[in-house]
């Protein structure tokens, strides 16, 4: 199941009547000769509405999802802007600097034309991509284009998702509070069913001919002696249940991803965890969150799009103990006790984002509540355990609040290759003036204690995406360098 969309861009030049159309058109194939991935060229430059119609016709028989619009030279705000308007996708728009050619005859002024093209597009309650310094030469937009790609990939993923959710929430896990309302601003789907159509999907399942190479595929992911073989049967009946569903139920959407119910009956009555099954499937680009965590699968699918790579979810969990600190972080790494927390779940991250100790467990919180005290664990098994591998991370979350407001956060680090000495799927994060950033964001703004985490530094495209899907700059947190006040921050401490 191909669920990442594919980023087919196009690059539309537009041109003011006055200028020399020459300008534009020798501008933008020199952008197609420096951007080194696919890039359609569409030979229509716009000079006015009529061209435009034909330029979106031709970009549209392309099959381009994406588009770059490139003011060559000052261009034609009217036609420029109703590209946004009329095309069927994110659209970036760049201009031309000088110097390929003399200041007379040769002089574009695109600088001056994209003040013209934002007022434009603001007027229309149009959103589109402007990078930090729109101006450049071949060279820089090419680079600009790169940026643009994770972001146009995220943007096209939301605005083509379902959710879909088996719940509803546990019990006093109500932080991860999901007003549909802010999905649907986004142009985000939503299905929402109970466990128990889910239990009645898994029984269906039972016996299906596909079960032995799943298990098969387990096996081979984790290795002999990482796993439970009479459990491997009933994962791999779960993981085809939700494959199954996925493709029968997305309907109109392209993508899909899961927000499941983990929690106090499913293990009883399915006979296992369901995490190992949940990491799998997010390796494979359909992010699974638990505890009925809507937003937090969003979030997910967002970072999957815009890192291309798998994800996972997290608790913010808890502080990292001082003696750790002291014996393995202090003077090894540049950060204070407070900068540093434990990300933690159960054992939904995929485990190619583990370190090599890593297995098939049972859940210890599960086991204390469930199964009768002093017993070996049994359907509280099939949680993937152990410590998260070394990497950059960046550490984020899109939330709609209990107002119905879209918010979001974000912040880069990295999980330290420390031992965190404890259980489940879990790493020692550290990020810079976190403890901060955990008064003055996370607590301030409300936010639930599931964070994503994207492995790799993303910050800067998690931003754009959703600027462009429609919040207020003021509602997306970061954390503030030391010296930097946040609004609600005690200026006396």
């Amino acid at each position: 199941m191909n669920n990442i969309p594919v980023v087919k861009l196009g690059i539309i030049a537009v041109s003011r009547d006055c200028f020399p159309i020459q300008l534009s058109e020798k501008r933008r194939a020199a952008i197609k000769a420096a951007y080194k991935g696919e890039l359609y060229e569409c030979p229509v430059t716009v000079e006015n509405e009529k061209d435009m119609e034909k330029a979106l016709e031709d970009v549209n028989k392309a099959e381009c999802n994406a588009l770059v619009v490139f003011l060559g030279n000052f261009g034609p705000e009217t036609p420029e802007t109703l590209i946004a308007e009329r095309f069927d996708g994110p659209c970036m728009y760049v201009a031309a600097a000088e110097g390929d050619g003399d200041m007379v005859n040769g002089r574009g002024d695109a600088y001056c034309g994209m003040l013209n093209c934002s007022y434009n597009l603001k007027m229309r309650h149009l959103e589109a991509y402007i990078p930090e310094y729109p101006v450049g030469t071949a060279d820089d937009i090419a680079k600009m284009i790169g940026d643009f790609v994770p972001v146009a990939r995220a943007v096209i993923g939301v605005r083509n998702l379902k959710i879909i959710t088996f719940g509803p929430r546990p019990q006093d896990f109500f932080a991860c509070n999901a007003p549909i309302k802010g999905l649907y601003e986004l142009g985000v789907e939503i299905e929402e069913n109970s466990e128990l159509d889910l239990l009645v999907a898994f029984k269906e399942h039972e016996n299906d001919p596909r079960i032995p190479e799943v298990c098969a595929d387990m096996a081979k992911e984790m290795g002999e002696g990482r796993y439970y073989e009479d459990l491997n049967a009933r994962m791999a009946q779960f993981e085809l249940t939700l494959l199954d569903w996925a493709e029968a139920h997305k309907g109109a959407r392209k993508y899909v991803a899961f927000a499941d119910k983990c929690w106090p009956a499913f293990p009883s009555q399915f006979g296992f965890e369901p995490c190992y099954v949940n990491s799998r499937l997010a390796s494979r680009g359909i992010p699974v969150s638990c505890e009925v965590d809507i937003y937090g699968a969003l979030s997910e699918y967002i970072g999957l799009c815009i890192s291309n790579d798998a994800v996972t979810l997290l608790d913010i969990n808890n502080s990292v103990p001082k003696y750790i600190y002291d014996e393995d972080i202090k003077g090894k790494y540049d950060y204070k006790l407070t900068d540093t927390f434990m990300g933690f779940h159960c054992g939904n991250t995929p485990a190619c984002k583990m370190c090599e100790s890593r297995a098939v467990k049972y859940q210890l919180i599960q086991h204390r509540l469930l199964e009768p005290e002093g017993s070996d664990p049994d359907f509280t098994r099939g949680t993937l355990e152990g410590d998260i591998a070394a990497s950059d991370i960046t550490f984020y979350r899109l939330q709609c609040n209990s107002e119905g407001e879209l918010v979001a956060y974000v912040a880069e680090g990295e999980v330290l290759d420390v031992p965190t000495r404890s259980f489940g799927g879990i790493g020692i994060f550290a990020i810079k003036e976190m403890g901060r950033f955990y008064r003055h964001v996370l607590i301030e703004g409300n936010y639930p204690h599931h964070g994503a985490v994207m492995f790799g530094h993303y910050g800067k495209q998690f931003f754009e995406v959703v600027k462009f899907l429609g919040l207020d700059v003021k509602k997306i947190g970061y954390n503030q360098p030391a010296g930097v006040r946040y609004p609600t921050e005690n200026p006396w401490g």
